[in-house]
């Protein structure tokens, strides 16, 4: 039941002013479907929880969905009584208004109100639209690349490789802020000055030496809390910008220097993915005086989408969503677990995570890898601001439920049980375990075991149950990862000395 309704919620549209909410007169089912889509299930009760059966019923008949309608009263039925079950107990503190554990965290010291940013990108490139995010809740703005340039655009500049309704990848053409430079650091000004509490960050891109010191020091005058250094942009169409900065540690260290001996804000590198070892740009940044370390920007890569061609021709561009994640969490964790960066021989450099986070348990990665905020874009231009809803409520969440304080005390944890491949535990396995009441008989877990494993699932044709051959099976969990109904699960991790046995 668990898996129907996170696949369901994945089927919403997550429609604007939704037409299942406005049919229901006692709950918001749109609001609890967003909550499960952003990982939030056992709270998603609370926005239904008055709610009839009628009003399900007219819920459902209301969606728009183009292929059929979600099966809201069948996916909520389950949640609307969730409270006074087993998982409510920090659901109910939190709806009473009792405290909870703090979101603030402090940032190369500047205090945030939590660890949610807006990433610079295509979702803050002018004052309403940031004041908008911040009315919503964000903590902090790293505002659109600010450059001296003439930037012109292409179209189209986006394109997505997609999964339903949502994108797995998406493809970014843009380059820097299209406005006028000093029209951007007045709109710096006036959010500082009308949001005090909120963290303006002016994010800049010089072409020279000159460049960069100019833009930083406009920055400061403006009021800005810091500045990120964009040595990473993979589209520039001008050569020794962006991320022909970020692959050269040697450029790094000059422009870093530069703008750290021009103003006394902290000063932020945003490092570039499209490099064997980010530790020797980031090195260079930490040695030059940088404060902190922003990664990761867009990866370079290639859709060959005939609607995303520029006039009929294709280039490189930079790659960005849920799929580069991985990747991401891979550099957080080169470098928060690099003993210079880290503080180990010396000072301590912060980083601020990007790359892939669409709910609050991808920023808990970053976080948990090191990073003091994360930065969020893709799922902004997917969902919109109000996702920060999601962010926060499921962070506060999960540190009641632990029963910590703060972010603060999530911060690193898990790097300690990170080990090289050398030092991995190859004496013991999980075997997986088949569940016959969930399992169809659909097969795919033989397939793929046949085809990509190790030949260890039988399956009978005539009554459709597969069976894993014990002597046969490595624990690869292949099969597992396939199963379309989640039938295959795990057993406890045993010797291999005495499986064999």
């Amino acid at each position: 039941m668990l898996h129907f309704i996170e696949e369901e919620a994945a089927r919403c549209l997550l429609c604007a002013d939704a037409p299942c909410s406005r049919a229901c007169k006692n709950g918001d089912p749109a609001r609890a479907m967003r909550a499960i889509r952003f990982g939030n299930r056992n709270l998603a009760g609370r926005w239904i929880e008055e709610c009839t059966d009628e009003d399900m019923e007219a819920a459902e008949k209301a969606c728009i969905h183009y292929d059929r309608p979600i099966r809201i009263k069948e996916m909520l039925a389950p949640l609307r009584n969730q409270r006074e079950g087993e998982n409510s107990k920090t659901d109910t503190s939190m709806s009473k208004g009792m405290k909870h554990a703090s979101l603030e965290i402090t940032f190369c010291g500047i205090p945030c109100e939590n660890p949610f940013f807006l990433a610079s990108s295509a979702i803050c490139t002018n004052y309403e639209m940031v004041a908008r995010a911040f009315e919503a809740g964000w903590a902090g703005v790293f505002y659109k690349t600010i450059c001296k340039q003439e930037i012109r655009e292409v179209s189209p500049r986006f394109d997505a490789v997609k999964d339903g309704t949502s994108f797995a990848g998406f493809r970014n053409m843009e380059q820097l802020s299209e406005n006028p430079y000093e029209m951007d650091f007045d709109i710096l000004k006036r959010l500082k000055q009308n949001y005090p509490s909120k963290v303006v960050v002016a994010s800049i891109m010089g072409q020279f030496e000159e460049e960069w010191i100019e833009l930083a020091k406009m920055a400061e005058e403006a009021g800005c809390d810091a500045v990120e250094l964009n040595f990473s942009c993979p589209q520039m169409r001008l050569a020794g910008m962006g991320s022909d900065v970020g692959q050269n540690p040697e450029l790094v260290a000059i422009y870093t220097t530069y703008v750290k001996n021009g103003v006394k804000i902290p000063v932020i590198p945003k490092m570039t993915p499209n490099i064997t070892h980010m530790r020797h740009p980031a090195m260079s940044a930490y040695f030059a005086g940088a404060d902190a370390i922003s990664a990761i920007n867009t990866i370079k890569s290639i859709t060959m989408s005939p609607e995303a061609a520029v006039s009929g021709r294709l280039t490189i561009s930079g790659y960005s969503g849920r799929a580069v994640k991985p990747i991401a969490l891979r550099y957080i964790y080169q470098m928060a677990s690099n003993p210079v960066l880290n503080g180990s021989q010396g000072k301590r450099i912060e980083l601020s995570g990007i790359g892939g986070i669409e709910n609050w348990r991808d920023a808990l990665e970053f976080i948990q890898l090191g990073c003091s905020n994360v930065q969020v874009c893709t799922a902004v231009m997917q969902y919109g601001y109000r996702i920060i809803d999601d962010l926060i409520l499921g962070m506060q969440y999960y540190l009641d439920e632990r029963g910590l304080e703060s972010v603060e005390a999530l911060v690193g944890e898990e790097l300690p049980n990170f080990v090289t491949p050398s030092d991995l535990d190859r004496d013991t396995i999980i075997y997986p375990k088949i569940d016959r009441e969930r399992c169809i008989g659909c097969g795919r877990c033989h397939i793929s075991c046949m085809d990509g494993g190790h030949q260890a699932i039988a399956f009978d044709p005539a009554t459709r149950q597969p069976r894993i051959i014990g002597t046969k099976c490595v624990g690869c969990h292949l099969c597992r990862l396939v199963c379309p109904t989640h039938a295959i699960g795990t057993t406890r991790r045993i010797n291999k000395k005495s499986s064999s046995a």
